[in-house]
């Protein structure tokens, strides 16, 4: 059996039940966080614009567009609410920084859920498939993909996002694989997105869409290639010329290579560690004035080193894929959540100028990918130094669900009441009878109503 098909025969057949329980728990916490951003992402310029254009695009049905009275076929919603997701530069990641796994694979399981009228059993099994299919595939691929120029939380995640669906709507191993290989037409995305335009905020919305109608098709008979994965041509060698496809079926049904990690700052995940340890280094010194500050030193391990060096952003879409910025202002406001990331506070000149005193050097000896160290030097010859190898909301210094909940409020206070009442729900997915229980608390006009 090929890698293809054996992935599809273990979607369409493995158990929730033997799934391990911190796994099940990780799924509660990627459907909360998710469901906790999106509801902000709603609200911004992207959100609103998205939700605009494919509102007027897709055909009425019943899955919930978060945020808005209105319900869209699943393709239309997956899409609405995956631009949501990724409007704040605040939803999930993996361990290695590479991709957001609920903005596709959430977004698509959700509206399929909703349209099949599944329970939250059933949503919860759906999302562990199509996590673990995008990991998969990240694994084998990555980090060519990437190297080559492809944002692997579309091009990895379109096939999580089908496989998701297609464990929800009950689809055959052979169904499955038809999924898979129809998924290849509906992925894309490549890392030519970052800037002052809105590029990054879409990438994962074709792909949770296209998930989804490549799981449809294939439930109506429409059939896909059974090799797309590993095949001579198919998206392994295509996309990142990598040749091996034992990482798609290694231990498969034995070990399960996700891990969820979650977002205290609103930047890209490689930058966490700086904000970390430009914090420390803040409650070193207890104040910091930028006028005092001579230069910033960052060590970044070479993964990383070449990456979100901008040193003078022009607005909060570039701010938040910006080390130089991002250490400058939690250095002086203590943080980097979304109020740092204003536009009014991205032209701050003192903090333009401290950006421009951050250089960044490669150090290979920091033991993780995304560890950093930043030594500080002040005008009167004073250094401050901290390392951080684990970011905030990492496995290794995790944030709770109770974590979660509070980051939801705190990106939509107005929504307190009904965030409670989704996190409780949330955490006894097992035995909610309809997905619907959930969306109806975060969408049909929530903000009139809270």
């Amino acid at each position: 059996m090929g890698a293809t098909a054996a992935l599809a025969q273990h979607v369409a057949t493995f158990p929730l039940d033997r799934y391990p329980g911190d796994l099940v728990a990780q799924a509660k916490e990627l459907i909360f966080d998710f469901f906790g951003v999106a509801v902000a992402g709603a609200r911004t310029e992207t959100g609103r614009l998205a939700a605009a254009v494919e509102g007027r695009l897709s055909a009425p049905g019943r899955a919930a567009v978060i945020g808005r009275q209105l319900r869209l076929a699943a393709p239309g919603a997956a899409y609405i609410n995956a631009v949501a997701a990724h409007s704040l530069e605040l939803d999930d990641v993996d361990p290695l920084a590479l991709l957001h796994v609920h903005p596709v694979v959430v977004s698509a399981v959700l509206a399929v859920a909703e349209e099949a009228g599944a329970s939250g059993r059933e949503l919860l099994a759906g999302v562990l498939a199509g996590w673990e299919v995008m990991i998969r595939i990240s694994n084998a691929a990555n980090p060519w993909l990437r190297d080559r120029g492809f944002h692997s939380t579309p091009a990895c995640g379109v096939y999580g996002a089908a496989a998701g669906a297609a464990r929800v709507l009950g689809l055959s191993a052979e169904q499955t694989v038809s999924a898979l290989g129809l998924a290849s037409a509906h992925g894309v995305g490549l890392m030519e997105m970052y800037g002052p335009s809105m590029q990054k905020r879409i990438n994962p919305a074709p792909a949770a869409a296209g998930g989804v109608r490549a799981a449809l098709l294939a439930q109506a008979g429409f059939t896909g290639a059974g090799t797309i994965l590993e095949g001579e041509r198919g998206f392994l060698r295509a996309a990142s010329g990598a040749a091996d496809p034992s990482p798609l079926t290694d231990g498969l049904g034995r070990t399960f290579p996700m891990a969820a990690e979650f977002k205290r700052y609103a930047c890209a995940r490689p930058i966490h560690t700086a904000c970390d340890a430009a914090r420390q280094i803040r409650a070193q010194m207890g104040t910091v004035d930028p006028a005092a500050v001579a230069a910033i030193q960052v060590d970044r391990h070479p993964a990383w080193a070449a990456y979100h060096l901008n040193p003078a952003p022009a607005n909060y879409h570039e701010a938040q894929m910006s080390l130089p910025y991002s250490v400058a202002v939690a250095l002086v406001e203590g943080d980097a959540f979304l109020p740092q990331y204003s536009n009014e506070q991205v032209r701050r000149p003192e903090l333009q100028a401290l950006a421009r005193r951050v250089q960044v050097h490669a150090d290979p000896a920091l033991p993780t990918t995304v560890g950093c160290r930043i030594t500080l030097t002040t005008t009167d010859g004073r250094q401050y130094a901290a390392q951080v190898d684990y970011p905030s909301g990492s496995r290794q210094n995790p944030m709770t669900l109770r974590d979660l909940l509070d980051k939801a409020v705190r990106l939509s206070p107005d929504c307190k009441r009904p965030l409670e009442r989704l996190a409780a729900l949330v955490e006894r997915l097992e035995d909610v009878p309809s997905v619907t229980e959930l969306t109806q608390l975060v969408s049909e006009g929530m903000g009139e109503q809270h």
